[in-house]
Order: C-alpha cells, then sequence, then structure tokens
C-alpha cells in the first residue's frame, strides 16, 4: 500500500455488500445441502446474482437475481501486492439475501431517489435505480426473429466398446446412435455411474475413444447409453442449439438437446437427453434466433432482456451465434415470429428492492426491501 496522501473527514457508511442496518434480513434457502458456492468466474461482493439448481452462483443470468450478495469475508486478495477485493474465488461459500438492507454501489447513470427501484444488470450484477418499468438500454438493434423448427429422428444411442482406465474405446455404434458428453454407460462389467465426460478421437458422436468419469478395466462388450441420437435432416427456419428443449409427435416431456455430434446449427447429428425412438417428425425448441441486420447503439449481452413488436414477452438473449455484441445471429428465448423491427436491449431487470437514499452514480446507496411508511 502506498503513503497515504490524503485524510478522510468523516469515516465511510460502510463498504458495497455491507449490512445499511438493522431491520430484518432474509437469506435465501440454498437447493443442496452444501449451501450456495461461487461459480467459475467467481462472485463479486455487493452485486446481484442467479443461482442453478444445485445452488451455484454467478453474477450473471437471465430474469429476477436469486438474491444480492452481501460481504461476508470470505473475498481473497490474489493480484500481487493489491490492497483490496471483492471476488469471492469458484468453489468458496456465498449467502445470496432476499430481504433486508445493504449497501450498494450505484453503479448506474442515474442519481438515486429515496423509492427508486433497484435494476440487476443480467450481464454484470452491478446495481442502478430508476423509476420502475424504466430499465438501463444496452442497445438498440434492428433484427428479425425465426422460431427455430427442424426435421429430425431420434434412435436410441447403443454401441460396442471396451474401457481402460479412463479410456473408452469405442469400435462400433448402432445405427442413427450418436455418442456425447453427459451420457451415462451401462452394459456388462461397467460400474455404476460411469459417465461420458468428452470425446478423444475419432468421428464426431461415433466410433474412436471417450473419457468417462470412472477408471476401470471392462472388455469388449455391448454398451447402452442414457440418450438418443438425433439426426435433423432439414431446418424449416432458425438453428439447431445445444440445450434447446424439443417438443412434436413422438417426443417425450423435456427432451433436450445435450451436445452436437457432427451437426453445427444445421443439418446433422445431435445428443438428446432421451433415447426414445422418435420416426422423421417436425421438431420445435423452446427457442428461436435473432438476426440483427443494423446496430442503432450500444452492444448486446447474453441475457439482456429484448423486446419490441411482435418480440414475445419476457424475452431474452441466451447465447451468441455468428452475433458478439453487435450484427450477426442470436439465440433467444420462446418460439416466435418477429419481422423486421427495432428491438429495445434492456441492460437490466427490474427487481423489488429500492433505493432508500440520494446517491450520485459511483457512490453508495442503501439497497432495501424495507419501504418507508
Amino acid at each position: 500500500m502506498g503513503f497515504p496522501r490524503s485524510v478522510q473527514g468523516e469515516q465511510a457508511y460502510g463498504l458495497p455488500g455491507d449490512f445499511a442496518g438493522h431491520n430484518p434480513r432474509v437469506s435465501v434457502v440454498p437447493p443442496v445441502p452444501g449451501g450456495f458456492v461461487a461459480g467459475a468466474n467467481g462472485v463479486t461482493v455487493g452485486r446481484f446474482v442467479w443461482s442453478d439448481v444445485n445452488g451455484v452462483c454467478s453474477n450473471t443470468g437471465a430474469g429476477t437475481p436469486t438474491g444480492f450478495i452481501h460481504r461476508q469475508w470470505n473475498a481473497l486478495i490474489t493480484q500481487f501486492l493489491g490492497n483490496a477485493s471483492y471476488l469471492v474465488p469458484q468453489g468458496f461459500n456465498v449467502q445470496p439475501m432476499s430481504a433486508g438492507g445493504f449497501w450498494a454501489r450505484n453503479d448506474g447513470s442515474v442519481t438515486t431517489a429515496v423509492g427508486m427501484k433497484a435494476y440487476a444488470n443480467n450481464a454484470t450484477g452491478q446495481v442502478s435505480f430508476n423509476v420502475t418499468g424504466t430499465p438501463p438500454t444496452s442497445a438498440s438493434v434492428t433484427a428479425t426473429v425465426a422460431p427455430n423448427v427442424f426435421t429430425g429422428a431420434v434412435a436410441a444411442n447403443t454401441a460396442t466398446g471396451s474401457i481402460s482406465g479412463t479410456t473408452l474405446t469405442v469400435t462400433a455404434v448402432g445405427a442413427g446412435s450418436v455418442l456425447g458428453a453427459g451420457e451415462t454407460v451401462s452394459g456388462t462389467g461397467v460400474a455404476t455411474g460411469t459417465t461420458i465426460l468428452a470425446q478423444l478421437t475419432g468421428t464426431a458422436g461415433s466410433t474412436g475413444t471417450y473419457t468417462v468419469n470412472i477408471s476401470q478395466t471392462v472388455a469388449s462388450t455391448a454398451l447402452t447409453m442414457s440418450g438418443g441420437g438425433l439426426t435433423v435432416s432439414a431446418v424449416t427456419t432458425g438453428t439447431v442449439v445445444v440445450g434447446s428443449v424439443l417438443t412434436g409427435s413422438g417426443v417425450p416431456a423435456g427432451e433436450t438437446i445435450t451436445a452436437a455430434g457432427t451437426g453445427t446449427g444445421g443439418t446433422g447429428t445431435y445428443v438428446v437427453s432421451s433415447s426414445t425412438v422418435v420416426s422423421s417428425t417436425s421438431l420445435t425448441a423452446n427457442n428461436s434466433t435473432m438476426t440483427v441486420s443494423a446496430v442503432g447503439s450500444g452492444t448486446i449481452f447474453v441475457n439482456d432482456p429484448i423486446s419490441g413488436t411482435n418480440v414475445a414477452a419476457g424475452s431474452y438473449v441466451q447465447s451468441f451465434l455468428t452475433g458478439t455484441g453487435g450484427t450477426g445471429t442470436y439465440v433467444v428465448s420462446g418460439s416466435y415470429t418477429a419481422a423486421s423491427t427495432t428491438v429495445t436491449v434492456a441492460a437490466g431487470t427490474e427487481t423489488k428492492w429500492i433505493a432508500l437514499n440520494v446517491a450520485a452514480p459511483g457512490e453508495l446507496a442503501i439497497l432495501t426491501t424495507h419501504t418507508i411508511g
């Protein structure tokens, strides 16, 4: 730390994430016994977070956040000669709060007024404030939206292979079978819970070598996988996207594309979550493809909410395709069609939290769920 060159006239009110009073505060109940933990990129204290079903938290997410992260002294200084850190590393416990009063940095462009709504930036978890119904804008673009609809058939995934250590060698696959990461493997001598982690060599989803999670020795035998092989023969509109939930004639509820085989968004093969056999049929995904032809202002980020003429309410950007913030294609939630229109891309989601003091941009605001009066 450098030599002090200034003296504060009064002690700081607090730091981002500190409790701002002694009013009741409520922590979010974790979905798993081990509690909430920071995800792959860590969690920044004093911001909103989103949790998955396993309690893994991130400062980015879609829709309403799980909660606000208060300061628990579990951030680490990892920068050489660093003075402070607000980053909780991956795997460390964190505790989202769903109610209470906390200090939070006003990272928006509007000076707060008492009672202003707090908005959670879906890309960073940062906090901004404005009157209700006025989320900050990330971008304004011209775009069309088309539902992801295609024709395909599903076959049960079967194969012939052996396991040595953690390497699965597949010598043959059944007709229509497509192997992929996340599938469990069963067969004579195969340890219960054996799961494919990644493909090492060979044709995508077919013969070759794969890494599995349990070290074992299994002679060549017939293998059955937990998922199925989807062969897409034609794309009607949009894109075939990993993570999509499918509906169609004979398709079981919750059928999800879990990995790609030879397909890269169009015709080809993909892995699906169920081994239920489905004859060739029209399949509709629970998402659509947004094609941005022009950018009026700003940048598009994953999880940003979108709105516009014929844009489905509650729709948001799920992932990048060819676009990386500007013109190009993006996966958006919901299955719908929108002709070329101006699409407003919001930078945040309105929350139940409000401001309880006046704070200019960059200053500390009291973020609370306790209203006055």
